[in-house]
């Protein structure tokens, strides 16, 4: 039953979309509206079994309310999840009916890009729904969000290292970068523009050679990559790699990457903090997207306000941090409590104006 499913934490809604003639399979999943819509982005992945979409769903419009609330954006916390192969599976007739699924909610839910998902896949969706954001078009268009998702985890990195290597620079520090999609390749460029060793991988080896040949990084096998030998390992790709199995292996002294869901469960963060691993909230240090997302469907949309709000990550991040220290505690609870307290104070919001 849904309600007993591990990662069901209390989600205001969760509908299922299907449409036989597209062969679109999709779930959407709203955690929390108390601080205004629900808003975040559609990813499309070829699932091993719909369990593991459900999850994949739970946990990542979770971390969107607790993204969201910490960023001080007036949004809600949603995601949804296609099912099917990104590569192969792709076709304007399926986007239409997802856009129809998400208008079937009446603005409850706004999409925006994911892995997987393009900007001109969320413009298709746009043909059958208004309840999308990240455009590339219209008069508070924001683009692909990518950019502002590796800029804020550049700014969150540096932050880190100055935390936990005591250095205001990134050059000559080793960092290991898993998954060189959009958010991956433009964080590669900032960091190589600042001098850092680059070690990366990727499951498509083109990105990998471009990774290589751009930057002069260093490429090994996708599952050896969380035991680089780095000072920073910073995931880029999909969540749960910080497990119990992946641990014990790693080198790096500093865990800040722009992937979602990055602990395979709770218990982890102290795991972490116990081996000395500083540990960048996912939800904090990846903000920078959704924070570019929400002047576009605010319509109030200033690119240089952006990047100013952008560049708040690294604060929120050394104050989660420095609490962590003096309380002995791990990041990940310090962060999760902040955005809970945040969260809270908007639900009794919502009571006194009803």
């Amino acid at each position: 039953m849904l309600f007993d499913f591990p990662d069901f934490d209390n989600h205001e809604l969760v509908l299922f979309g299907r449409d036989e003639a597209s062969g679109l399979a999709a779930i959407i999943a709203v955690h929390s509206t108390a601080l205004g819509p629900a808003c975040g982005g559609c990813r499309m992945w070829p699932y091993a079994n719909d369990t593991e979409a459900m999850r994949d769903a739970l946990r990542l419009s979770r971390g969107m309310s607790y993204k969201n609330a910490m960023a001080g954006l007036p949004l809600g916390g949603g995601k949804s999840v296609i099912i099917g192969d990104s590569r192969k599976d792709k076709t304007d007739e399926l986007f239409r009916a997802f856009g129809r699924v998400i208008d079937s909610l009446g603005g409850k839910y706004i999409a925006a890009e994911d892995v997987g998902i393009t900007v001109a896949d969320v413009m298709t969706m746009g043909q059958t729904t208004r309840h999308v954001a990240g455009l590339s078009k219209g008069h508070d268009a924001s683009g692909d969000p990518s950019p502002f998702t590796a800029y804020g985890v550049y700014m969150g990195i540096k932050a880190a290292v100055k935390h936990k290597l005591a250095t205001d620079s990134l050059r000559g520090v080793r960092v290991a970068v898993q998954g060189l999609g959009n958010v991956g390749s433009h964080l590669c460029q900032r960091l190589a523009d600042d001098g850092a060793i680059l070690t990366v991988t990727d499951i498509h080896a083109d990105a990998v050679q471009r990774a290589v040949d751009k930057f002069g990084a260093m490429a090994v096998a996708p599952d050896r990559i969380h035991a680089a030998d780095a000072d920073v390992y910073a995931p880029c790709a999909l969540g749960a790699v910080i497990n119990p199995r992946s641990l014990p292996e790693l080198k790096a002294k500093i865990v800040a990457g722009g992937a979602n869901n990055q602990l395979e469960t709770d218990p982890m963060g102290e795991a972490l903090r116990a081996a000395g691993i500083l540990y960048a909230p996912d939800y904090v240090i990846n903000g920078g997207g959704i924070i570019n997302v929400s002047a576009e469907v605010t319509q109030d949309y200033d690119r240089d306000s952006v990047l100013r709000q952008v560049e708040r990550i690294p604060v929120t991040l050394t104050e989660i941090f420095r609490r962590a220290d003096w309380e002995n505690r791990p990041t990940s609870a310090v962060a999760d409590e902040m955005a809970r307290e945040i969260l809270a104070a908007g639900k009794g919001g919502q009571k006194q104006a009803a």
